[in-house]
C-alpha cells in the first residue's frame, strides 16, 4: 500500500500534496554558454573599454580642463586680483595654471591604462589555459565569498531584551524508580532516533531509517534545512543530552542558511523552525538561535503581501514569491496555517522590539473578527484575494485544529491578559460543542467534521489533541464550566485510547469512524496507517498534569512499548502502514515531529510537574515550549489587552 497523496505530515496541520520533485521541473535553457566563453566576453569588453579610454581621452592642447585634485578645484576665495575668477566664494583655476603638469598627468594616465591593458591580456591568457573544472572552482570560491559577506551583514546583534523568568528547565526527576525507569527508556529511544539520523541523514530534513539515507517532503522545498536538528533541539536539552544538543547547535551555526531558492510551507517552517529555534534560545540562552529565528522570520514576511494580509501557504525564501496549495478550495489559504502564527510572531516582536510580526498576526485576528461565521463555526478555507470563505468545511482536526489551540495559548502566553483571544476561543468552543461533538451508540465522545451542511461521524488522529486543549482551557472558562471541560477532555482521551486499543499493534490509525456498529476503528485502507504521531500522547500528558490519574501514565506506557516494538528498526523509527496487521509494512520515514513532540510528551509524562511547569511555559503546536510573557516584561502595546 502506498501512503495517500494527501498526507498530514505533522502535529496539528494540513495535509499537503506529497508531490515528487518531478512535479516541479526546473526548466533550463537547452543551450548554455560555457564559463570560458562568458569569461572571454567579459575580458573582451574590458579590453575594448581600455582601448577606448586610451584613444579618446581629451587632449589638453585643444581643450581647457579642470584639474581633478580637490585641492586644486575648490579653493576658498581670498583675493580676486591674481588671475582667477571668483565663483560663489571659490576660485577655479584659469589658464595661468601650470599646463606642463597637465601633460605629465596625462602621460601618467596613458601609461597606467597601457599597463592595465597588458595585465588584463596576460590574465585572460592564464584563465584560458585553465580547465573547465578549475574555472568552475574559482567561480564557486567567489560566490562563497559573497555569501559569507551577506551572512556577516545579516548577523548583526539584536537589541538586548530582558529574558522572562525561566523556571523548570533542568528538573523533573521522578522519585519512583519504576517511573524513572520508564522515563529513561524514552530517553534511550530519543538517543536511538537521533544517533541514526546523525549517522545516516545528517543535514537532511528527515531520515529514511530502513534505506538509511536522508528524506524530505515538499513542505521543506528542495533544500537540506536540517529540520530534524532544529525540531529536536529542545527535546535533547530537557533530556540532558547536551553533547547531542551542541552537535545540533554547531550545525545550525555553520550550515543553516535561509538564502536558498526554495519554496517552503510558511506554517510548517514557522512551527518547526522558528518555534524550535526560539525554544532552544530560551532554554540555552545561546544567541545563535535567536539570530537564526529572526533571519528566517524576515524571509516569511513576503508571504503576507496579499490583498487581505492573509498569508500565502507557501513562499520562496529567495524571491519572496508566494502561492497557495492548488487543491485548497480554489486557491484559498487554510485556517490552521494562517491561524497558527501568533505565538511565534509575538515572541519575535518581543525579542526584536520590531512590531511588524505582532501587527501581522493581529491584522489576521481583526479580519476574522469582522467575518460572518456559519453556525458560529470557522470554515477551514479563506481566500486571501477576496477575503471570503471557501467551501464550508469545519474541522477540529486537520485544516482547522491549531487555530483554536492558538487562540487559547495566546491568552495563556500573555499571562491571561489577552482577553480578546480568550473570548474568541470560548465562542468557538461553544459552537464546536453544539455542532460537532457527539456521543456514539457505544458511549464514546467524538468530534466530527462539518461538511456540506451535515456532520461526518469521523474523527482523525490529529483531532485527539483537543482532549488536552479542553483540559488546558478549563481554568478560566465561562460560567464556571471548568469541571465540564476537564471532563470533556477526559472523554476525548478515552475515545482516542480506544482507537489505539482496538488495533493489533495498540497504535492508533490516522482516522476512525463512528457509523453503525463500527466505533473508533478505521474503515478505509488509506486511513489505517500510523506515522509516529503525537496527539494522543499529548492529551495523555495534559490530562496527567491536571488530574494525576495514573491511567494516563499507564496508557502512555502502552504506547511507548508499542512504538518501540513495532516502529523501531535498526536505523531509527519508522511509521507503519496498517495498525490492524500483526506484521505491518513500514513507510520508511522517521518524521521530525517524532523527536520534537512524541518523545518529548512521553518524557514529560514520566517526569515531575516541575519540569516545564504550565504556569510558566506554553507549548506551540510542535511541542516547542515558549515562556509566558508577563506584563512587566512585554513591550507589546498594539493590543489594548496588553496596555
Amino acid at each position: 500500500m502506498t501512503t495517500p497523496a494527501l498526507l498530514p505530515l505533522s502535529g496539528r496541520r494540513l495535509p499537503p500534496l506529497n508531490l515528487g520533485a518531478s512535479a516541479f521541473p526546473h526548466h533550463r535553457a537547452t543551450l548554455r554558454l560555457s564559463e570560458k566563453f562568458i569569461l572571454l566576453l567579459i575580458l573582451s569588453a574590458f579590453i575594448t573599454l581600455c582601448f577606448g579610454a586610451f584613444f579618446f581621452l581629451p587632449d589638453s592642447s585643444k581643450h581647457k580642463r579642470f584639474d581633478l585634485g580637490l585641492e586644486d578645484v575648490l579653493i576658498p576665495h581670498v583675493d580676486t586680483s591674481k588671475g582667477g575668477k571668483n565663483l560663489g566664494g571659490f576660485l577655479i583655476h584659469g589658464q595661468g595654471h601650470d599646463e606642463h603638469r597637465h601633460r605629465e598627468e596625462e602621460e601618467r594616465l596613458r601609461n597606467k591604462i597601457r599597463a592595465d591593458h597588458e595585465k588584463a591580456l596576460e590574465e585572460a591568457k592564464e584563465k584560458l589555459k585553465k580547465s573547465r573544472d578549475e574555472i568552475q572552482a574559482e567561480i564557486q570560491t567567489e560566490k562563497n565569498k559573497v555569501v559569507q559577506e551577506l551572512k556577516r551583514k545579516d548577523s548583526k546583534p539584536l537589541p538586548p531584551v530582558p529574558l522572562p523568568n525561566l523556571i523548570g528547565i533542568n528538573s523533573g526527576e521522578p522519585a519512583d524508580p519504576d517511573i524513572r525507569e520508564k522515563r529513561n527508556k524514552v530517553k534511550e529511544m530519543m538517543k536511538h532516533a537521533w544517533d541514526n539520523y546523525r549517522q545516516y541523514g545528517w543535514g537532511h530534513n528527515e531520515l529514511k531509517p530502513i534505506a538509511r539515507k536522508g528524506h524530505t517532503t515538499n513542505i521543506f522545498g528542495n533544500s537540506q534545512m536540517g529540520a530534524t536538528i532544529v525540531d529536536a533541539l529542545d527535546t535533547l536539552y530537557i533530556m540532558g543530552l547536551h553533547d547531542e544538543f551542541r552537535e545540533g547547535q554547531e550545525w545550525i551555526d555553520k550550515n543553516l542558511d535561509f538564502s536558498v531558492n526554495s519554496e517552503v510551507s510558511v506554517f510548517e517552517v514557522n512551527i518547526r523552525f522558528i518555534g524550535g529555534l526560539l525554544a532552544a534560545y530560551y532554554l540555552s540562552g545561546q544567541e545563535v538561535f535567536k539570530i537564526k529565528a529572526v533571519q528566517l522570520a524576515g524571509k516569511l514576511l513576503p508571504a503576507f503581501n496579499t490583498p487581505t494580509g492573509i498569508p500565502w501557504a507557501m513562499v520562496n525564501l529567495k524571491s519572496g514569491v508566494g502561492r497557495n496549495w492548488g487543491w485548497a478550495s480554489a486557491g484559498s489559504s487554510i485556517l490552521a496555517e494562517f491561524g497558527t502564527l501568533h505565538m511565534e510572531f509575538v515572541h519575535l516582536s518581543y525579542l526584536t522590539g520590531d512590531p511588524v510580526y505582532y501587527n501581522k498576526v493581529m491584522h489576521i485576528r481583526k479580519l476574522l473578527q469582522k467575518m460572518d461565521r456559519p453556525n458560529g463555526l470557522y470554515p477551514n478555507y479563506l481566500n486571501p484575494r477576496t477575503g471570503r470563505w471557501g467551501q464550508h468545511h469545519t474541522s477540529v482536526g486537520g485544516l482547522g485544529d491549531s487555530f483554536y489551540e492558538y487562540l487559547l495559548k495566546a491568552w495563556l502566553m500573555s499571562d491571561k491578559m489577552d482577553t480578546e483571544a480568550r473570548k474568541m476561543y470560548d465562542d468557538a468552543i461553544e459552537a464546536i460543542e453544539k455542532h460537532l461533538i457527539r456521543k456514539s451508540n457505544g458511549g464514546l465522545t467524538f468530534i466530527g467534521e462539518w461538511k456540506n451542511g451535515h456532520l461526518e461521524r469521523k474523527m482523525g488522529h490529529l483531532t485527539c489533541f483537543a482532549g488536552g486543549m479542553f483540559a488546558l482551557g478549563a481554568d478560566g472558562s465561562r460560567d464556571d464550566k471548568a469541571g465540564h471541560y476537564l471532563q470533556l477532555g477526559a472523554e476525548i482521551a478515552h475515545t482516542c485510547h480506544e482507537s489505539y486499543d482496538r488495533t493489533a499493534l495498540k497504535l492508533g490509525p490516522e482516522a476512525f469512524k463512528f457509523d453503525g456498529g463500527v466505533e473508533a476503528v478505521a474503515v478505509r485502507q488509506n486511513e489505517k496507517y500510523y506515522i509516529l504521531r503525537p496527539e494522543v500522547i499529548e492529551t495523555y500528558w495534559y490530562m496527567w498534569r491536571f488530574t494525576h490519574d495514573p491511567k494516563y501514565r499507564q496508557w502512555g506506557w502502552e504506547a511507548t512499548q508499542a512504538i518501540d516494538k513495532y516502529c523501531r528498526v535498526s536505523g531509527g523509527f519508522s511509521g507503519v502502514k496498517d495498525v490492524y496487521s500483526s506484521s505491518p509494512t513500514y513507510d520508511d520515514v522517521q518524521q521530525s515531529f517524532f523527536l520534537a513532540e512524541t518523545l518529548k510528551y512521553l518524557y514529560l509524562l514520566f517526569s515531575n510537574d516541575d519540569l516545564l511547569p504550565l504556569d510558566n511555559w506554553v507549548f506551540n503546536t510542535e511541542a516547542h515550549p515558549l515562556p509566558v510573557l508577563h506584563l512587566a516584561n512585554t513591550t507589546l502595546s498594539g493590543n489594548p489587552a496588553y496596555r
